[in-house]
């Protein structure tokens, strides 16, 4: 699955594969923000991102979409 995040003040959004459900980020996030704490999260690598909530602008949690490569006809 795909999480991308949005930091105040920052030209780049952090994206991240992630092998959590979209359930269980959507409850890291909000359980973050309801202790105005840190968003940490882990990617399929092991590699854990850390935000502070008060940097926040988005989360966007989407399926992980399987892109057509090679040659393919439509």
């Amino acid at each position: 699955m795909e999480v991308k995040i949005g930091v105040q003040y920052a030209a780049r959004e952090l994206v991240l594969e992630s092998a959590q459900t979209p359930a269980e980020v959507e409850q890291a996030v909000t359980e973050a923000m309801a202790k105005d704490s840190v968003l940490t999260l882990t990617d399929e690598k092991g590699r854990k991102v850390i935000v502070p909530v008060a940097k926040l602008a988005y989360v966007e949690i989407a399926e992980k979409s399987e892109r057509p490569f090679g040659f393919t006809t439509r």
